[in-house]
């Protein structure tokens, strides 16, 4: 029987266990402390996550979610409660392969940023995802999952592949214009000769007809350049302010005639707004895309032409790339075959075309979006396989009155006096003196700027008027009209170029030139702009 402990053995004793209490309240405040520590901590990290604008979702080792926060439901459709537990089938079949190998690459240690890819929405939508991950860790300092920040820059990519669409078709557009330019050069050769031919010629001749068919055919060419000029965005010709609703009722009424069995509604705003723009270039326009609805609808369909006012807030503007404010939105859609996303994006493409070899140029679309684009507006295009396409047109609006075309005269008219050529290419100086001479007057021709100069120092008192090209290696045609307009304030020039008159040559004629022709014309209409030159 063990002996009973003294009064001093049980004092030191309790001393004792009240020193250990006395431990054990301490690191029991300390825990507390801690735990109060750490969960405010995961209070301020859940508030953070849960608070994010970007899409973030904690994934277990299994790959299974444990978490996604409000973020994500708002980009993606499903919430936890949806998900939790599973894995999101959001990864599109094309995109596993690369998913896998770089969410490998993070439960290896890696850290991954940046990393682009797509994912599916709740509803189908295909959206251009940027992805940020990295592991985290459990109390024991042990992998334990993976947090994924996902965010979207959709928009962002479909600006940049605009941006890039936007300066191929610059590229080639420049390349364009200036194959055009060269192209109408050699074609004024082929109409100047035909027009000399014709001029004097018998009505009764029997090669008369041969030479109205090279007339036809080089109007074949010049249409091909007008497209061409038109896709280089220097094909904006007469510019006045039109009546939307007459332009599409027209139009529409002219094709239908071509095609009975496609329904056509025409549906246009009351109070609809006019546009300026050149008449022949939208009607071209609105051609393509009428003839283009027309292919997709083999045997038959609807056609709905609808055209509305709208306003174009800064954010709209910045993403059709055009400037804010007012604009007529016309829309084509069609009940036809439609468009998957790859042959979308190839569709303004020059020179793309899926009709039948020798079937088409595959210039339509093209110039069409270079001649919208001209005019200060954009073409769009919307469409999924199976369900038609709609095409979307915006063009600023105008403040103008309408203005009525008047139909030129057509009549050949002769003249007297001096006229001065003035071109670098020695077949339009050849062909172009000769016309000039067979309309009455006469003419000296220049090669040069410099030369054209120094002639009408020589002969101002002679020279009633100067035809001038636009495009001219040293000295410009711009430049030669400014020393021409030093020389004498009152001096009549006519501008001609294979380009049309947008641009530099607008420019010019607000400056003080009299007209512009472009090339290839024919005698009547180089008789009319000489007597209009003259009579200004």
């Amino acid at each position: 029987m063990k002996p009973k402990p003294t009064y001093e053995e049980l004092e030191a004793q309790v001393g004792t266990l009240r020193g250990e209490v006395t431990s054990l309240r301490r690191e029991t405040e300390r825990l507390r402390r801690r735990f109060e520590e750490a969960r405010r901590t995961e209070k301020l990290y859940r508030s953070l996550i849960h608070s994010s604008a970007d899409a973030i979702v904690i994934y277990n080792l299994e790959g299974q979610v444990q978490y996604v926060n409000p973020a994500f439901t708002r980009l993606f459709g499903w919430t936890l409660a949806e998900v939790e537990g599973r894995r999101i089938p959001f990864v599109p079949e094309a995109e596993k392969a690369r998913s896998v190998e770089a969410f490998g690459k993070v439960l290896a240690g890696e850290i991954c940023h940046g990393f682009e890819t797509r994912r599916l929405t709740r509803d189908g939508q295909m959206l251009h995802i940027s992805i940020s991950a990295s592991c985290y860790m459990d109390h024991r300092d042990r992998t334990a999952g993976m947090l994924v920040i996902l965010r979207d820059v959709s928009r962002r990519v479909r600006m940049e592949k605009k941006l890039i669409q936007a300066q191929k078709l610059e590229a080639i557009g420049t390349l364009a214009g200036g194959i055009a330019h060269d192209f109408n050069n050699l074609l004024m050769g082929i109409q100047g000769n035909a027009s000399l031919l014709l001029f004097n010629m018998d009505p009764g001749d029997p090669r008369r007809e041969k030479l109205k068919n090279i007339e036809k055919y080089v109007g074949s060419g010049a249409e091909l350049t007008r497209q061409l000029l038109g896709f280089a965005r220097r094909g904006k010709y007469e510019v006045k302010r039109l009546d939307v609703h007459r332009l599409l009722a027209d139009g529409s009424r002219m094709f239908g005639r071509t095609r009975k069995d496609i329904r056509i509604r025409l549906d246009c705003a009351e109070d609809l707004w006019s546009v300026n723009a050149d008449r022949g270039q939208l009607e071209q326009v609105l051609l393509n895309l009428y003839v283009n609805a027309g292919q997709a609808m083999p045997d038959g369909g609807r056609l709905y032409i609808r055209a509305d006012n709208r306003q174009v807030d800064a954010q709209r503007a910045e993403t059709l790339q055009i400037k804010a404010g007012p604009y007529v939105m016309i829309s084509v859609r069609d009940t036809g075959v439609g468009m998957d996303e790859a042959l979308q994006q190839k569709i303004f493409d020059p020179f793309f075309t899926t009709r039948a070899v020798g079937r088409g140029s595959g210039l339509g679309l093209a110039s069409a979006y270079g001649i919208i684009r001209n005019h200060g507006g954009t073409l769009t295009v919307e469409s999924r396989s199976g369900e038609g396409a709609a095409f979307t047109i915006y063009l600023p609006a105008s403040d103008r009155p309408v203005e009525s075309a008047s139909a030129p005269r057509s009549k050949t008219t002769g003249g007297s006096g001096t006229l001065l050529l003035v071109d670098d290419e020695e077949m339009i100086l050849d062909v172009g003196r000769q016309m000039i001479e067979a309309l009455g007057y006469q003419a000296i021709t220049a090669s040069s700027g410099r030369e054209a100069l120094a002639l009408f120092r020589e002969r101002s008192s002679d020279i009633r008027a100067v035809i001038l090209d636009m495009v001219m290696p040293e000295m410009s045609g711009a430049e030669t009209f400014d020393r021409l307009k030093r020389m004498d304030p009152d001096v009549r020039v006519l501008l001609s170029s294979g380009y049309s008159r947008r641009g530099l040559a607008e420019e010019i004629l607000r400056r003080g030139c009299r007209g512009f022709i472009q090339k290839p014309f024919r005698m009547e209409e180089l008789s009319r702009k000489i007597g209009e030159v003259l009579e200004r």
